[in-house]
């Protein structure tokens, strides 16, 4: 695991640990929020939330007295409406992406996944624990595009292996859900939830390295943990790398010392490696890239065939 934090030792942390400064790339301005609903958002118990919490276009948050928060409370005003905006964009440019391996009609526990994008036609059920293995990779990542629920019983758990020298702060995970996502009762959870409906937290869910992002429907808590950033041993963006957007290039792979914009039916790719604008991928010093080439096209964006430097 990437990290290994309980409840109790985040309340200890929480007058220590800032909220993040800088907003996950694919998020834009729904980068800050940890929690983010559409319609309502309600908090049972004793929750404790690193980042801020939104709504939007909705104007009812309650419950929130007992609700430990590092970040700003944004209810139906015009940073929710943006961050709302920029959730639907990013939500948009996961589905666009083509998948590199079908699941549908698998429970994700008990599996090992390496990097790449994961399809459910239907429903994604999670009993037990599902391991990711980003095999020494720094910038790897992990999309589940979900045609309908997310679902884990409780006490399951998502963990990560092998992560780069980065130790995974570069990493990202991004869960896709067609409709509702439901986290059972003490699910140790990690990564990005995108729902296009609700979302709910059973209770003493957590979330480390994420965020529960609900574009129409609502979020609902009951005493959780809930962190962009965990606590330690990881301090990066949330789980929200390997992937970037924005309005001019769209969605393309961060991989090792160069970015690389995507486009579908690109010509045969060749290049030296060096970052130039003539080059179309990174070879040798770049495998993960190299072996995901094939299935990472975006759909419904107009993108550019180039790379370039950070």
């Amino acid at each position: 695991m990437i990290r290994s934090t309980l409840i109790p030792l985040a309340i200890a942390a929480f007058v220590a640990l800032a909220p993040p400064a800088t907003a996950g790339p694919i998020f834009g301005s729904a980068g800050s929020f940890a929690v983010l609903g559409g319609s309502t958002v309600t908090n049972t118990g004793t929750s404790i939330v690193f980042g801020d919490v939104g709504l939007y276009p909705g104007s009812s948050i309650t419950g929130f007295k007992t609700v430990k928060l590092t970040g700003t409370v944004h209810n139906s005003d015009a940073v929710a409406e943006k961050a709302q905006i920029d959730n639907a964009k990013a939500y948009n440019a996961l589905v666009g992406l083509a998948p590199t391996a079908e699941l549908t009609g698998q429970d994700l526990g008990g599996l090992t996944l390496k990097p790449g994008v994961y399809s459910f036609a239907k429903s994604a059920p999670l009993k037990g624990t599902v391991t990711l293995d980003a095999q020494g990779n720094d910038n790897a990542y992990w999309v589940f595009q979900i045609g309908n629920t997310l679902t884990t019983a409780s006490d399951s758990v998502v963990t990560m292996i092998n992560t780069g020298k980065n130790n995974g702060s570069d990493n990202g995970l991004f869960w896709q859900v067609g409709s509702s996502a439901t986290l059972g009762t003490t699910t140790d959870f990690e990564g990005n939830i995108l729902a296009l409906e609700s979302i709910t937290l059973d209770a003493k869910a957590t979330i480390h390295n994420g965020r529960v992002l609900a574009q129409t429907g609502a979020v609902m808590m009951d005493t959780n943990l809930i962190s962009i950033p965990s606590p330690f041993p990881n301090v990066g963006p949330g789980l929200s790398g390997g992937l970037e957007f924005n309005d001019k290039l769209g969605l393309h792979v961060i991989c090792g010392p160069s970015r690389i914009s995507q486009t579908a039916g690109c010509p045969p790719l060749r290049g030296d490696g060096e970052g130039d604008a003539d080059d179309y991928r990174i070879t040798e010093r770049s495998p993960q890239f190299t072996r995901q080439w094939p299935a990472v096209k975006v759909r419904g964006w107009e993108l550019m065939p180039a790379c370039w430097s950070p």
